[in-house]
């Protein structure tokens, strides 16, 4: 008596395994392509980011530290995006500008 399956008892086995591996795969695409659409939308729904920033600084006695532009890689994290005109009114206010992005240059004021 033969116990072995045949070749193409197992064949058959190969194809059903090869078959749940490639339906796991195409759920793991499907799941890999929703999480980058996700992205995508987050992404798309940011708010731009501000033109201006003003930095505020350590004390609460002092209201601020430097105005920046927007893209000014020195902005620390206590900055926050603002208006041309609150970026005008900080300028004219006497908070410095950021030695070295010149907000006050772009914004039309000149020492």
């Amino acid at each position: 008596m033969n116990d072995q399956p045949s070749r193409l008892e197992m064949l058959r086995f190969l194809e059903r395994v090869q078959q749940q591996d490639l339906e796991r795969t195409r759920r793991w695409i499907a799941a890999a392509q929703q999480r980058e659409a996700q992205r995508q939308r987050a992404i798309q729904a940011r708010p731009p980011a501000p033109d201006r920033l003003i930095e505020q600084s350590l004390s609460r006695d002092v209201p601020a530290a430097y105005v920046h532009r927007g893209d000014c890689h020195m902005a620390g994290k206590r900055s926050r995006g603002v208006a041309r005109d609150q970026a005008l009114r900080a300028l004219t206010d006497g908070i410095a500008p950021c030695p070295h992005r010149l907000p006050d240059t772009e914004l039309g004021i000149l020492d």
